[in-house]
C-alpha cells in the first residue's frame, strides 16, 4: 500500500537520534530559545519580517483571527471570505469570533479562489477579510485578488499550510497577504510532529500574535512594549507579569517543535523539489488521458505540490478509479471536502437563517479525490502509480 506519508519526518531514524540527544541534553523543554531560533530561520526563509510559532497549524489560523479581533481590524458580524474547499479550523475561528463566514466558491481549473470568484461575491456582499486557502500547492490568481482587496480595502489572509514554496508573479505564496499561516503536522511538505506558524511583515500584528499566543499576558513583548501596557491599564509591577490584557488561548509550543523545526527547514528546498518534480511525472500522464479534468498551473512559477488530485466530470468515471487506487494506493477526499455541506457549517446556516452553494466546490468534492505526493515515494511507487493513471 502506497501511503500518503511515509514517515514522522525526514530521514526519520537520524533525525529522531538528534532529537533524543537534545532532549537529554535539555533543561527545558516548554518554550525557549530553540522555538525562536526556528522563528527567525522561517522568516528568513519565507522572505518576511515575523514568524510566531504555535502548537499546530490549526491553533495558527485561531491566533491569527483572534489578534484580528483584539487589534480591532475585524469586529462582530463583519463579513470574511474563505475557500469553499479547505480545512475545517480555517472556517471555524471565523464563526467563534461571531464573524460572518461566506464561502467563496473555488475554479475547477485550479481548484482555488480567483478573481472573477471574489468579484462575483463582492457584487453581492461586501467583504471585511478574505481567508483564502492556497489548496495542494496551487493558486488562482492571487497577485489579482490581492490588488482588489487593496483597492477595496479587504484584509487578505492566506492559509498556506499546503503551499510551501510554490512561486505565483515571482513571488512565494504566503507572501501576498497581511498575514499567513503554514502548518508542520505529520505529512505536510515540513514536518515537527504538530506545529504551525503564523507570518508576517506588520509589528503590531507580531505583538499581538504572541500574547495571544500565551493567554494573552504581555510578557514574551519587549519591556519597553511591556511598559507601555502597565502604564496603559496602571499596573503595579508586582502584578504585570500576570496581568492578561487581551482575549487569549494557550497555543505555545514546545522546544522539541523548535528543534526539529530547524533539523527539517535544513533540506526543505530538497524535499520541495522532490515533490515538484513527482508532480510533473503525474501530471504528463494525466495530460495523457482524457478520463481526467486536468489541473491549469500556466500561471504559477513553480508548484511545491502537497498531494496529487484527480478530477472527474461524472459519477461513474470517479468511482472506477477511486475502485481502482484503492486497492493498493492510500487516498482520500480532496483537503475537508466542501465545508458548506459540513454538519458544523449546516448547523451554522440554520442558526443565522443563511443559505450558501458553491456548485463547483461541491462537485469537485462530489467526484475528486486526491493520492500521495511526498518526497520519500519511491521510482517503484512513482511508476505504479503512473500505471493506474493510464488505465482507461
Amino acid at each position: 500500500m502506497i501511503r500518503l506519508m511515509n514517515s514522522t519526518f525526514h530521514d526519520e531514524e537520524k533525525t529522531k537520534e538528534k532529537l533524543c540527544e537534545f532532549i537529554m541534553k535539555s533543561e527545558k523543554l516548554s518554550m525557549g530559545q530553540k522555538c525562536k531560533e526556528f522563528e527567525k530561520a522561517f522568516s528568513n526563509y519565507q522572505g518576511r519580517k515575523y514568524s510566531v510559532l504555535f502548537n499546530s497549524g490549526s491553533s495558527a489560523n485561531l491566533a491569527l483571527i483572534q489578534s484580528l479581533v483584539n487589534l480591532k481590524k475585524l469586529d462582530e458580524s463583519d463579513k470574511v471570505g474563505f475557500s469553499a474547499i479547505t480545512w475545517s479550523t480555517n472556517v471555524m475561528p471565523l464563526i467563534q469570533a461571531n464573524l460572518d463566514s461566506v464561502p467563496v466558491d473555488i475554479s475547477e481549473k485550479h481548484l482555488n479562489i480567483d478573481s472573477k470568484n471574489l468579484l462575483s461575491v463582492l457584487n453581492n456582499t461586501p467583504l471585511k477579510a478574505l481567508f483564502l486557502t492556497n489548496l495542494l500547492g496551487f493558486s488562482g490568481d492571487i497577485d489579482k485578488i490581492k490588488d482588489i482587496c487593496a483597492e477595496k480595502k479587504i484584509i487578505l489572509l492566506e492559509d498556506n499550510c499546503e503551499s510551501l514554496g510554490s512561486f505565483i508573479a515571482g513571488k512565494k505564496l504566503g507572501n501576498f497577504g497581511l498575514a499567513s499561516t503554514f502548518s508542520f503536522f505529520v505529512g505536510h511538505h515540513l514536518s515537527t510532529i504538530e506545529g504551525g506558524m503564523v507570518c508576517t511583515d506588520d509589528e503590531e500584528l507580531y505583538d499581538m500574535l504572541r500574547m495571544v499566543r500565551a493567554h494573552g499576558w504581555s510578557r514574551e513583548l519587549e519591556p519597553e512594549k511591556q511598559d507601555v501596557l502597565r502604564e496603559k491599564y496602571n499596573i503595579e509591577k508586582f502584578y504585570d507579569k500576570y496581568t492578561f490584557h487581551f482575549l487569549g488561548y494557550n497555543l505555545r509550543p514546545t522546544e522539541i517543535t523548535g528543534f526539529l523545526g530547524l533539523e527539517i527547514l535544513n533540506h526543505a528546498d530538497k524535499i520541495i523539489k522532490k515533490r515538484n518534480e513527482n508532480y510533473k511525472a503525474f501530471d504528463v500522464v494525466i495530460k495523457a488521458n482524457p478520463d481526467f479534468l486536468h489541473i491549469d498551473v500556466s500561471h504559477m512559477d513553480f508548484v511545491s505540490n502537497f498531494s496529487y488530485p484527480l478530477l472527474f466530470s461524472d459519477k461513474p468515471r470517479f468511482e472506477k478509479y477511486k475502485k481502482l487506487f484503492e486497492k493498493s494506493v492510500e487516498i482520500r477526499p480532496i483537503v475537508g471536502g466542501y465545508i458548506v455541506d459540513q454538519p458544523f457549517f449546516i448547523d451554522y446556516m440554520k442558526k443565522r437563517n443563511l443559505f450558501y452553494e458553491c456548485p463547483v466546490a461541491k462537485n469537485i468534492n462530489k467526484f475528486g479525490f486526491y493520492f500521495p505526493n511526498n518526497h520519500e515515494l519511491t521510482n517503484a511507487e512513482i511508476e505504479h502509480l503512473c500505471q493506474l493513471l493510464r488505465s482507461k
